[in-house]
């Protein structure tokens, strides 16, 4: 089911949001070689808690982290560890969540560690700029899915990259997963309207190489099946009667 939300109802979920963002941007200034994963999740989680919210992430569905933390091949649901350290020519991704009086927030970015080769950072731009292009594209009532999955896809496929199929955006409000799923690929015409009051996370997931992925052992991260490196950029966004507003920047 599509629950359209009121004015009021995404304002909260604007705060909730503006914390998702401000713990991103937290993470960016301490995102260097020889930091664990494990450090930042706790940095993040205090954050969050100091801004009277609750980490989406923890224990969702048992997940252990207030964050996801996504190193190289890991495409998304990296659980942070003391063992895991960030090393130079890496990229990390983080898929951030918050609760702030009910409604939540949801974004993601991806970051270099130290220097980075020039592939992997037009990895992290495209998969960026896929968001944007697919976003800036939505047309309250006119667009479909299939519409904004398609310039998603077709953006990311012009590199040469893969558009993961297994996961996908979704609907957000009081939960943080709710009807639709958005997926970054589709065909154009096809699928359900974006209506006015809608609130989604579109978060395009884009490999280096193939779009096949594995799940591991530990029963959350995913990894590109090729091992090569994929990013992840998101927000959550609101569809008004006059555009969209990005909650989460």
């Amino acid at each position: 089911m599509i629950l359209i939300k009121t004015d009021s109802q995404i304002a909260y979920m604007r705060k909730a949001n503006i914390i998702v963002r401000d713990t991103l941007n937290l993470l960016c200034e301490h995102t260097k070689p020889g930091v664990s994963t494990y450090d930042l999740n706790k940095l993040a989680h205090e954050y969050i808690v100091s801004q009277n919210a609750v980490p989406s992430f923890l224990n969702y569905n048992g997940f252990p982290a207030s964050i996801c933390v996504s190193v190289d091949a890991e495409v998304v649901h990296g659980i942070p560890s003391k063992k895991k350290i960030l090393q130079e020519g890496q990229i990390v991704s983080y898929d951030c969540g918050a609760i702030f009086n009910g409604w939540h927030g949801d974004a993601a970015r991806t970051f270099a560690v130290g220097i980075i080769s020039p592939e992997c950072q037009q990895l992290i731009d495209v998969t960026e700029q896929c968001f944007f292009k697919g976003v800036n594209s939505i047309k309250a009532g006119e667009t479909r899915l299939g519409d904004l999955g398609s310039v998603i896809q077709n953006y990311a496929e012009s590199f040469g990259y893969g558009v993961v199929r297994e996961l996908v955006g979704h609907g957000i409000g009081r939960e943080m997963h709710e009807d639709p799923d958005v997926p970054n690929f589709g065909r154009a015409g096809h699928g359900m309207r974006l209506s006015s009051g809608m609130t989604i996370a579109v978060e395009p997931m884009i490999t280096m190489g193939t779009e096949a992925v594995d799940w591991s052992s530990d029963g959350w991260t995913v990894k590109t099946r090729d091992r090569k490196p994929a990013a992840h950029y998101e927000n959550t966004i609101a569809i008004l009667d006059n555009g969209i507003e990005i909650l989460s920047l």
